[in-house]
């Protein structure tokens, strides 16, 4: 029988225990000590919280270890730490110069999520692999939870579907880089209400993403951005370069909106005034995972506000154009844009132009 482990910080929250299939031997006790930083634990492999002896009193549990534990243990390269009462995992040794640890600031929905992700992948990939995928693995798991809060597809036209209406078989992971891609083995409820026959599909995983596209009422113009796109160079398509909108994946930890104001300094040097949520959707749901969420920007955008942009660590190399809004919608209707996010946020535009003109009049 597997000796009990003391476990502190994070890895004692009532989350984590679950997610790891970890379950407390009696009460809490305490050994000596104090808890720094660690307040992105369990999203960043490096930020663990840091154990002092000196002073204070930590809490712990003692559990007996499960298989999930030193996965995801393994992963995060997060061994036990001597301590004068006794080995305890959950924490780092070293120094750490943060404010002290607490769990009512960490994101333990978030990194729940991810142990669990981290825990589904446990006979599929190598340990070190998913490691190296982390920060997607992150993006990914709170796509996940943001899925779960809705608003669900089909409003009232589409009853609600309860777990048992999909059957999961088997689960593969064959490809595992930046992105990843599971096949899986299901059957589902038909609307005759029996089951299909076992069926294989192959899904393009990748965490939600914010698109943006910056307009100035006042010149009533936009900002589009350019730059090349391995999609269509696969397709033989002679123009790879695209006019697109102001796009990027969702950072682990971050909000929707703080993303659309981070990727529009990156990618355009531009600070944003108002955010208008347009029509956040699945871009091709039949194979690929990415949810988009669109949002028209207020910005000031005079003459010579568009430069080249991006991020070096990115290799990005990403050219910003000013057109007034009426050239773009022209060049929606003459099949000019083939990028759909911008297409369907110059048509949203157009739409929504007189309510949103008399809602930044009265504001």
């Amino acid at each position: 029988m597997s000796r009990a482990v003391q476990l502190a910080g994070p890895l004692a929250t009532p989350k984590m225990l679950a997610a790891l299939g970890l379950t407390a031997e009696g009460p809490p006790e305490t050994v000596l000590g104090t808890l720094i930083g660690g307040q992105r634990a369990g999203i960043d492999a490096e930020d663990w919280p840091v154990l002092r002896s000196d002073g204070g009193a930590v809490p712990v549990l003692r559990a007996v270890p499960t298989r999930e534990l030193r996965f995801y243990a393994d992963v995060m390269g997060l061994p036990a730490v001597d301590h004068p009462d006794g080995q305890i995992r959950g924490v780092r040794s070293g120094q750490n110069e943060a404010a002290p640890w607490s769990d009512q600031d960490w994101p333990d929905d978030l990194a729940a999520a991810i142990a669990r992700e981290i825990v589904s992948l446990q006979d599929l990939l190598p340990a070190a692999q998913i490691a190296a995928r982390l920060p997607m693995i992150a993006v990914w798991a709170e796509s996940r939870l943001r899925a779960a809060e809705g608003p669900r597809s089909g409003g009232t036209l589409v009853p609600p579907r309860m777990g048992d209406d999909l059957r999961l078989i088997e689960r593969r992971q064959p490809y595992a880089g930046f992105f990843a891609v599971d096949v899986w083995d299901l059957s589902h409820r038909t609307h005759a209400g029996g089951f299909t026959p076992a069926i294989t599909r192959e899904g393009f995983v990748m965490g939600d993403a914010v698109v943006v596209l910056p307009w100035d009422p006042v010149r009533d113009r936009l900002l589009v951005i350019e730059q090349f796109r391995v999609g269509p160079a696969l397709r033989h398509d002679p123009q790879p370069w695209l006019l697109e909108p102001i796009a990027g994946r969702i950072d682990a930890g971050e909000s929707v909106e703080d993303a659309a104001r981070r990727e529009a300094l990156e990618e355009a040097d531009l600070r944003l005034g108002r955010l208008f949520p347009a029509v956040h959707h699945y871009p091709s749901p039949g194979a690929v995972t990415e949810f988009l969420y669109l949002y028209l920007g207020i910005a000031d955008l005079p003459d010579g506000s568009a430069g080249v942009n991006g991020l070096d660590a990115e290799v990005e190399d990403i050219r910003g154009h000013l057109i007034d809004r009426s050239d773009l919608s022209a060049m929606v209707r003459d099949g000019q844009i083939t990028n759909g996010p911008l297409a369907m946020l110059s048509l949203w535009l157009d739409r929504q132009h007189r309510d949103l003109m008399k809602e930044l009049s009265t504001s």
